[in-house]
């Protein structure tokens, strides 16, 4: 169910549970046509803002995840749990220790058809995320060679390229989609614009949406007409 869910995404808004989002804000995005609500962040996600968001989300129809960065944060009820696995750390912790902690704790409530693991590459140096997993940039060639290790050999669903702030080189960003065969691909990182949104769902298969919301709720809503406008233009 999660991976044909997944599937059918185009375009997602990500919300930070530490960030303040009103109400008329909230509508706003869940009706916006967006395919999906992901929740995460890299820190400051709490049990107690994730399940305050979530039963606030859960007033529309729209599908909601949970991007697992916090085993203390994981609260019952989303559609989805997306388990990021860093592939650009040294620190196994962020690819296999914390993971296994999670599942231990709280496996037994995760329905099986309701785990998704991603793949995430950190292209963003600054980024808190790239600070707090200490991930290296990959060198010339090692992007590519990371999209045949999570579509070959690890065989995961989703890979996620993580600019995280910046937008990114979407030159690269379709040369990872051209290596990729099973796996989706989905693209994060500066995306302030309907013209940027629509060059990144150009080059992924999905497109993330998430600083912006705070910054110009008009223009992150405006992302989603941009992304179906190129969907439209691909078929």
């Amino acid at each position: 169910m999660s991976g044909k869910l997944l599937g059918e995404w185009r375009h997602v808004f990500k919300l930070d549970p530490e960030k303040e989002l009103d109400d008329g804000a909230l509508e706003a995005l869940c009706l916006s046509g967006t395919d999906a609500i992901v929740v995460g962040g890299s820190s400051g996600v709490t049990y107690e803002n994730t399940v305050d968001l979530l039963s606030r989300i859960r007033r529309y129809e729209t599908p909601c995840a949970l991007e697992v960065t916090s085993v203390d944060a994981v609260v019952p009820g989303f559609d989805v749990y997306m388990v990021p696995i860093v592939l650009n750390t040294p620190d196994a912790d962020f690819i296999v220790g914390r993971h296994v902690a999670a599942l231990k704790a709280l496996g037994g409530f995760m329905p099986p058809d309701g785990i998704v693991a991603e793949g995430y590459v950190i292209l963003n140096p600054e980024c808190t995320a790239a600070r707090l997993t200490s991930a290296v940039m990959p060198g010339e060639g090692e992007l590519e060679a990371f999209a045949r290790y999570a579509d070959r050999l690890l065989r995961l669903p989703v890979l996620y390229l993580e600019y995280s702030g910046i937008f990114g080189d979407m030159r690269a960003v379709a040369r990872v989609k051209k290596i990729l065969t099973n796996t989706r691909l989905f693209y994060g990182g500066g995306i302030d614009s309907g013209e940027k949104a629509a060059a990144a769902a150009a080059a992924a298969d999905t497109v993330v949406v998430g600083n912006v919301i705070y910054e110009s709720l008009k223009t992150a809503v405006d992302t989603v007409k941009a992304v179906q406008s190129q969907q439209r233009d691909k078929s």
